[in-house]
């Protein structure tokens, strides 16, 4: 082979590479989850948007713009190598810390029904929750990575990345956001999993980590309250059980194929939260169990693809890439259960949106980020294995 031929051969290849490599089932299903939600938020929202600001198409036409920062932010990080975001974890670590902390400080963060969660940014209100928990994500698989060995080895250093968990959920739990603290951790632990931790540590993790939670929310009167109306919310159904009830009735009224889009009842002021925390509960009022089970099925596929990119990333020895992979599948995976477990009754009532479809732009974009980060591992980790067997091609072919 001659030197112009090889030349010519390795500009076509990286060309190619660049061309190639992205996971295409990946982001058509992220694409169909976003459609599906749009049309929910505009289809759920019109009468609460009409009433409270006189324009029926105003939280959609919102809703549109957060899509359209979160595609575009999902481009940019999907241009970053993987061993910046790796390099940036503690910075990122230590300004997700800064962001919980000036939340909580009067006159800087915004409360809304009782919860300081907010931070107002001028074209949206930002809700720390969303963007810690993909920060300590990102940090955490960082960490398993330079003390991998230490984590599976000894119990000191299995519990020093709990320090930092503990001390970003104190600060969560103390806007108060429990939902969010529940998610990051369950999410940490999964990771930690993932990486190779022993099955005894890891159960006596969970262990203590669902005492600590389950006390958390003993000891909170409304929490209490909560738990008993779920657990029969006929026993009052104009108090405490009546947003549970009401998402029943929707449920109820779908059937098979729905009432039809835009024909909801529920959301003419009978069901709170009907674009946010209970869209999927309009979902399967409009659409019926068909479209019900058609965002589960959507959600399966995504966390699968998110496992699968894992797995890859993890074969190419990507270590960093492959447990943050596994961390947004177990993140959106766990989200999108218990809010459709919320809304369907088998879980208590918990203020957590329907990743990429419910009404908001922390939310939206936050999540939109992470699927970039895992186009982007895609991409590396396909990009490896080929440039391998490229160069193998070569050894044989000289």
């Amino acid at each position: 082979m001659s030197h112009s031929q090889a030349v010519t051969e390795s500009v076509s290849h990286d060309q190619a590479l660049h061309n190639k490599g992205w996971d295409m089932v990946l982001l058509y299903v992220t694409l169909a989850i976003l459609g599906l939600g749009l049309v929910m938020v505009m289809s759920a929202s019109i009468p609460m948007a009409e009433k409270q600001l006189g324009r029926p198409f105003a939280y959609f036409q919102k809703q549109f713009v957060y899509v359209l920062m979160g595609l575009l932010g999902a481009y940019l990080v999907a241009r970053i190598p993987m061993r910046q975001w790796q390099k940036a974890g503690p910075v990122l670590l230590l300004l997700g810390f800064i962001l919980l902390i000036a939340v909580l400080l009067p006159g800087v963060g915004k409360q809304v029904n009782g919860s300081m969660r907010w931070l107002p940014l001028g074209i949206f209100n930002l809700q720390v929750s969303e963007l810690v928990k993909l920060i300590v994500f990102i940090y955490l698989a960082g960490y398993l990575v330079r003390r991998g060995d230490e984590i599976r080895s000894t119990i000191g250093g299995f519990l020093k990345p709990m320090l930092v968990l503990i001390l970003a959920s104190v600060l969560l739990l103390l806007e108060p956001d429990f939902g969010a603290t529940t998610v990051m951790l369950a999410t940490a632990l999964g990771m930690m999993y993932m990486s190779g931790v022993g099955l005894l540590k890891f159960a006596t993790l969970i262990l203590a980590t669902a005492s600590a939670m389950s006390l958390l929310a003993l000891v909170s009167p409304y929490r209490v309250a909560r738990i008993l109306s779920f657990m029969n919310p006929w026993e009052d159904p104009y108090n405490s059980g009546f947003q549970l009830t009401q998402s029943l009735i929707a449920f109820g009224r779908g059937e098979w194929f729905g009432v039809g889009l835009g024909g909801s009842i529920q959301k003419l002021f009978y069901l709170p939260e009907t674009h946010t925390d209970f869209l999927y509960a309009i979902l399967a009022e409009e659409l019926g169990l068909l479209g019900a089970v058609t965002v589960i099925m959507l959600f399966a596929l995504l966390v699968w693809r998110a496992f699968l990119i894992a797995a890859m990333a993890e074969r190419e020895q990507q270590f960093f890439s492959a447990y943050l992979a596994y961390g947004i599948g177990i993140w959106i995976g766990l989200q999108a259960f218990i809010n459709v477990g919320v809304n369907m009754g088998v879980l208590p009532t918990k203020g957590l949106t329907l990743p990429l479809m419910s009404y908001g732009g922390s939310s939206i974009v936050v999540t939109l980020l992470a699927i970039g980060l895992l186009m982007r591992i895609g991409f590396e980790a396909q990009n490896q294995d080929k440039q391998l067997a490229w160069a193998k091609k070569r050894r044989v072919a000289k």
